[in-house]
């Protein structure tokens, strides 16, 4: 007979830690399966190219990380977790050499805009020095739980809830729509899309609150760190065991699966109501990602000076042509000229590469389960900002939306935003629910990025989902239990 245990955990990625660390905060014993020889999922770190060069194979840039509430609240720097802020946290090129830069300070931020500069400042200046009450209410889903500070929930929410092409109207110049338009495109949705406006001021606010930094070593670290943090609280964690059913795990009284809707459907099979599960196996996808890593012999050659201190570059210089590329995603087509979200850890970690060498991060959007080739495109948008990059290629590795997924099968198609993120649907998800985490089997939750608030390492899905548990089942919640030696 197989001892009973009181939660099991299906995924170790950075939702499924945070929701067996949250678990075993409340005392509740946990035991963690993940399929792959080691954790992380989408915050994973290897060497894909050449010895020494370590790539973030999914995750590289951690904003809404390092601003997790959940992830605040954890001693993970005694475990190996150390944040490195680049200098600037984006910076955002146009032909000829100039940029934007999102800074951390809001009035240098303000001052690149040059004549937006004014209606920049009166977007974000609300929330400056308000994350900690903001963050907790944005990042969960909004039915669910009561806000804790509704008043700036709602202000905040005012703004959210417009389309990215809605806000660009309060700006006149090409430079602060571009800006704009590169940090809504992280919400994967065409920018004519709901709540693109609040995923831009949201990033925007990270910026200037908490940086956009990276685990020294990659994310790798970060998942390295959750997973010690979350043994010395008593939890076990079993690497190199994939789950074809819940028949294969320790009975438990309580199941919290960091898994896609469809896989859900799999696992529970039985387990849960006939309609309910014709639900899950109707979740839509949305567009696909096209990843290259590069090993280099010298840094990009940028012709804007502001990209060599930052941590992130876009690079898609107007909102026309950044609206085109996420568009085309979604219609089903490969954008001509894609818009690229471009990472360079190894300007700021030397542990990232050998001397004289360094890693290049780079994506573009393509349609969902594309087999194509965007090698080529990438290249020339990169050589249009950095003439001569393509001198300093050493290797690549080249991951279309079959290759993402096999990689990490919660990438489905390519989809590293855990669904569709158009209409409504990052707020609503997997299902129309007002309480997503939980399934109509009380035993069963849905802990991974399809639930509110979506993608992005910020482990606040796991969080939620374990809370939900902890109150349903044991009746208590991590604040009420304080476990020895933590």
């Amino acid at each position: 007979m197989i001892d009973e245990v009181d939660a099991v955990v299906v995924g170790a990625g950075p939702n499924g830690l945070t929701a067996a660390v949250t678990l075993a905060r409340a005392g509740v014993e946990v035991r963690v399966y993940e399929g792959a020889a080691t954790v992380g999922g989408g915050a994973s770190t290897q060497e894909l190219t050449l010895p020494g060069f370590r790539h973030d194979v999914c995750s590289a840039v951690h904003p809404l990380g390092a601003g997790s509430p959940a992830f605040r609240a954890m001693p993970l720097g005694q475990y190996g977790l150390d944040w490195v802020q680049p200098p600037l946290p984006l910076a955002h090129p146009f032909p000829g050499g100039s940029a934007v830069v999102l800074a951390r300070s809001a009035e240098e931020t303000a001052a690149s805009l040059h004549g937006d500069g004014r209606r920049y400042r009166r977007l974000i200046a609300p929330f400056l020095g308000r994350w900690d009450g903001l963050a907790p209410d944005v990042l969960r889903a909004p039915l669910a739980i009561r806000p804790r500070h509704p008043a700036l929930l709602a202000r905040f929410g005012a703004r959210a809830v417009a389309p990215a092409a809605l806000l660009a109207r309060l700006f006149r110049g090409e430079r602060a729509r571009g800006l704009l338009a590169g940090l809504a495109a992280h919400g994967v949705a065409p920018l004519g899309s709901p709540v693109t406006g609040g995923i831009a001021v949201l990033f925007a606010l990270a910026a200037h609150e908490v940086g956009w930094p990276f685990p020294r070593g990659g994310s790798q670290a970060l998942s390295e760190a959750l997973a010690a943090y979350l043994r010395h609280l008593g939890g076990q964690i079993h690497t190199g065991h994939p789950v074809s059913s819940l028949d294969d795990l320790p009975p438990a009284r309580v199941y919290l699966l960091d898994v896609m809707p469809e896989r859900l459907a799999d696992l529970a099979e039985g387990r849960l109501p006939h309609r309910y599960v014709q639900r899950l196996r109707r979740y839509r996808h949305g567009p696909g990602v096209f990843k290259v890593d590069y090993a280099l012999s010298a840094p990009v050659p940028w012709t804007a000076p502001a990209c060599t201190l930052a941590g992130t570059v876009h690079l898609g210089p107007s909102f026309a042509e950044i609206d085109t590329a996420l568009r085309a995603a979604y219609r089903g087509e490969a954008p001509a000229t894609p818009f690229l979200i471009v990472a360079q850890p190894s300007l700021f970690d030397s542990s990232r590469a050998p001397d004289g060498g360094q890693v290049l991060w780079v994506y573009g959007h393509v349609p969902h389960g594309w087999r194509g080739d965007l090698t080529a495109a990438i290249e020339r948008q990169i050589e249009r900002f950095a003439p001569g990059f393509r001198d300093l290629i050493l290797v690549r590795s080249i991951a279309g939306p079959a290759q993402i997924q096999a990689r990490n099968p919660n990438n489905a198609g390519g989809d590293i935003a855990g669904g569709a993120c158009d209409r409504l649907r990052l707020l609503f998800r997997p299902t129309a629910a007002r309480v997503p985490y939980a399934t109509p089997n009380p035993d069963i939750y849905l802990c991974s990025s399809a639930t509110p608030p979506g993608p992005g390492v910020h482990g606040m899905c796991g969080y939620h989902a374990a809370q939900l548990a902890a109150r349903r089942m044991f009746g208590m919640t991590p604040a009420e239990r304080t476990v020895k030696g933590e």
